[in-house]
């Protein structure tokens, strides 16, 4: 939608809000369904072509009141986690749908390192070939290594799309060792998982049959805002038994009956993170999103070329969806110097990072906004070469460098 739809259907939904809450003595108190009603009232996967508005406004007085807040932000929830699994085409085994022991869940947005060092456990990074990614010899070695120094290794995380470079480990190896040796194998890819609706880069998820538990981050690509992090586990009672707490005060009716998020993780209460889900799956669309994603691919290409046309710079990684990592062919503090003005001038906002095995610092460009056109690139390129030119070529007065 539009801005100015935006301000209409925004005030429309305040509007029904408030009249809810002014006329909250004529509710009921607690719903009159059973756990499982919405799933009989929406359909089994997203809608391929957006929806307007104003059926979507619609279906939150026919399918989500009906349950207030619970059941309805729980059954919403399953289904929403079925709905994009199946956008990613993920193995049966993750969804319930399949109506075994997998599913899915919505978290907040975390860091395996910080889980590492919360839980006091030793958290091994390991090295990664040319291409950056981690391959199954390398975890090999390491679970042997890490053995014969009697130390337990239960646990491996691959990532697909990470943060530094956008680089993708071998799961299919990764996975192979994890099977063998009988390891929990856990693939990350909170950004570029949102990349697998798209069947063109759906390779890059060929291997997630060997995970126990995958993750993807609509907030970061699916338009969804902050906080909405997706993650599937093939058994769902391997999180249930240590965070299940049964203290009178929780105990429910139809507890048997009732798949209960708060046995999921740490909080017992939750947001209802999935109705904007819901919201955004509608409006628009499978092929809404992947016309999104592949717009931001193509952007991200054409900030790759204008950075491999002009000799001053260089592109250190292959360009596979929206991040390009370029660099100076010059010292690390010209690098920084030139960050440092890029962000002080407030046009755009760029991020440095480094790779420790190579001791390279770098900056990355990642192309994010919901709006953001050709004529954008064009103009974030002209303040890298500016400050460019300002680095490499600075007027000096008296004893200073004048800046731009």
């Amino acid at each position: 939608m539009d801005t100015e739809e935006f301000r209409l259907y925004g005030k429309q939904m305040v509007d029904f809000m408030a009249d809810y809450m002014h006329n909250i003595r004529n509710h009921r108190v607690l719903p009159q369904i059973s756990p499982g009603y919405v799933r009989d009232l929406v359909p089994e996967q997203a809608p391929e072509e957006g929806e307007p508005w104003e059926e979507v406004f619609k279906d939150i007085q026919r399918v989500v009141l009906p349950g207030s807040a619970s059941p309805a932000s729980t059954d919403l929830e399953m289904v929403m986690l079925d709905w994009l699994g199946k956008m990613v085409q993920l193995p049966q085994e993750f969804l319930f749908s399949s109506n075994g022991p997998g599913g899915g869940v919505v978290q907040a947005h975390c860091s395996v390192e910080k889980a590492g060092l919360l839980s006091g456990l030793t958290c091994r990074l390991l090295p990664t070939d040319a291409a950056f990614s981690l391959q199954g010899d390398i975890l090999q070695a390491a679970i042997d290594e890490d053995r014969t120094q009697g130390k337990i290794p239960f646990f491996v995380v691959g990532t697909l799309g990470t943060t530094n470079s956008c680089a993708f480990d071998n799961i299919e190896k990764l996975g192979e060792v994890c099977k063998k040796e009988n390891l929990w194998f856990h693939i990350d890819a909170a950004y570029a998982g949102a990349a697998f609706i798209c069947p063109e880069f759906r390779y890059l998820l060929n291997g997630v049959e060997y995970a126990d538990s995958f993750l993807l981050c609509p907030a970061k690509w699916l338009l969804t805002n902050h906080d909405c992090c997706a993650m599937w586990v093939k058994d769902r009672e391997n999180i249930l038994k240590p965070f299940s707490i049964m203290h009178a005060y929780l105990k429910e009716d139809l507890e048997v009956e009732t798949l209960n998020y708060r046995h999921w993780g740490i909080p017992c209460g939750r947001k209802f993170r999935s109705l904007k889900m819901w919201f955004v799956f509608r409006l628009f669309g499978v092929r809404g999103l992947q016309t999104y994603i592949r717009k931001h691919v193509r952007l991200a290409h054409e900030f790759e070329n204008l950075a491999r046309n002009d000799n001053r710079f260089e592109v250190l990684f292959p360009v596979v969806l929206g991040v390009v990592c370029f660099r100076l062919k010059g010292s690390e503090v010209q690098n920084e110097e030139m960050l440092r003005v890029i962000n002080k001038r407030g046009k755009i906002a760029l991020k440095s990072s480094r790779m420790r095995s190579h001791n390279l610092y770098f900056i990355r460009f990642v192309v994010c906004g919901k709006d953001t056109e050709s004529e954008d690139i064009v103009f974030s390129w002209r303040e890298i070469s500016l400050a460019a030119n300002n680095v490499l070529n600075p007027k000096v007065v008296g004893d200073k460098s004048e800046t731009f």
